[in-house]
């Protein structure tokens, strides 16, 4: 009698996380390319929303690694690909990743927290950095960004609602 009740209660947790889990309710849908904003920079990039990549990338360039304070940063630019302008960023170094790449070479990519604005919807990311400049899309965002609040319909773009109001958006770097 044990066994089963002990079974019974195994398979009704087991259920209830598994509806925990499966509830999408207050999730958004989104396109797989949707418009997002760099917070602080006022800057709109597109993103492409990538459920088969883990962790996010953005676009930078002149990414310099430094140590203030007995604390790891880094230093980068975000080109607005629309206007030209120039972004210059300062971020805490979470970490460093290596990335294997399609071709079979290696890199090493620093990692900083970013908050992204899409869909008025504010996250804070880590968001890995590299030269994205040959790519369609500067940000590409991963399943850890988007699993938290986004479903991705891969057959439609720009699903979600633009702009994320010029008070969350604006200011210097």
């Amino acid at each position: 009698m044990r066994k089963i009740y002990l079974k019974i209660t195994v398979a009704c947790i087991c259920l209830t996380l598994c509806q925990a889990k499966a509830d999408t309710s207050d999730l958004k849908i989104l396109g797989w390319v949707e418009n997002a904003y760099l917070v602080g920079t006022g800057m709109e990039v597109k993103a492409k929303l990538d459920t088969g990549a883990e962790t996010s990338s953005l676009g930078a360039r002149v990414i310099k690694k430094f140590r203030k304070g007995g604390k790891r940063w880094v230093r980068f630019a975000v080109i607005d690909r629309e206007t030209g302008d120039e972004f210059v960023l300062v971020r805490e170094r979470v970490r460093t990743i290596g990335v294997v790449q399609h071709d079979g070479s290696r890199q090493t990519r620093p990692v900083v927290v970013l908050e992204i604005c899409i869909d008025n919807t504010k996250l804070k990311t880590d968001v890995s950095l590299i030269d994205r400049s040959e790519f369609n899309y500067p940000l590409l965002l991963g399943r850890r960004a988007l699993e938290s609040f986004a479903i991705v319909d891969p057959g439609s773009v720009f699903l979600g609602n633009p702009g994320c109001g010029e008070e969350e958006t604006g200011g210097g770097s």
